[in-house]
């Protein structure tokens, strides 16, 4: 009997065995609902399996899923679009490039796993003290900055850099860093090379390192400046975004000012605001 019942199927089936179920036979709303629960990273390649799963990575809820709740105030701020107008994939996509403001002194990217919000913030966009006189201070072009430009001191009895930015971040807590190196790096027969002549005077005494937010957030540090021929991220100090999308400002600096010495050879790339 299990024979002929076999047989009925197999008639039914114009002479085939009954096809097996797939991926490509998941309904696509519940495809989306899996992805919703992966890294970007993850939906893309799955996209790429069947025509359900790319149509699935496309739903507006599995990609707004991974944006930051600013979102809106990142595109019209960086993007200058209505973000009704642009599918939530298209927006994820274009906030993890690098784009900047303020004249292309400051940018705002994510990280394109974690959807995490980071900031950078250019030497052109700090106000550094005696950068008008060449005597003292440089910009000069580089291709170890993202920026393609550092500034450079040369030797000066009172450092004084300082900085600040308005924005909408999301919840979370954030450090503030300045990125600098001690020592001229240039390229010569094709490999790097660090000129340390004019390096002197931050192991006499240490850098202070200053942040405050408007929201009442403080937070100071000192350290000597070493390891010099490298780019090093030297911490100012954290805070806490409890209110997302509400304006914060962050005001920070790097102060060095003792006039018992002068200091020299340092280069002032940015400062970076990220999660930590």
């Amino acid at each position: 009997m299990g024979a002929g019942f076999s047989g009925f199927l197999a008639e039914s089936n114009g002479g085939s065995p009954p096809m097996k179920p797939s991926l490509g036979d998941l309904p696509e709303n519940c495809v989306s609902s899996i992805l919703m629960h992966l890294d970007p990273p993850e939906i893309c390649k799955l996209a790429r399996l069947n025509r359900a799963f790319r149509a699935a990575s496309w739903a507006d809820f599995v990609w707004e899923s991974k944006l930051p709740s600013n979102y809106k105030f990142l595109v019209n701020k960086l993007l200058h679009q209505d973000p009704q107008n642009l599918s939530k994939k298209e927006i994820y996509a274009r906030l993890c490039q690098p784009n900047p403001f303020d004249d292309a002194t400051k940018e705002v990217w994510l990280d394109k796993i974690s959807g995490k919000l980071f900031i950078s913030i250019s030497s052109k966009a700090l106000r550094i003290t005696g950068i008008d006189d060449r005597r003292y201070w440089n910009f000069i072009p580089t291709e170890e900055s993202r920026f393609h430009t550092i500034a450079y001191l040369q030797q000066i009895w009172w450092v004084e850099i300082v900085g600040e930015i308005e924005l909408e971040f999301p919840e979370g807590k954030y450090g503030v860093f300045f990125r600098l190196q001690l020592g001229k790096a240039s390229k010569r027969f094709g490999r790097r090379v660090c000129n340390f002549d004019q390096v002197h005077g931050w192991d006499i005494k240490p850098v202070r390192f200053q942040m405050s937010v408007s929201n009442g957030q403080r937070a100071i540090s000192e350290c000597y400046l070493h390891e010099a021929g490298s780019w090093e991220h030297y911490h100012v100090g954290d805070f806490v975004v409890d209110n997302p999308n509400t304006t914060a400002k962050i005001n920070f600096s790097m102060i060095q000012i003792d006039c018992t010495h002068t200091k020299g050879g340092l280069c002032v790339d940015s400062v970076l605001i990220c999660p930590s």
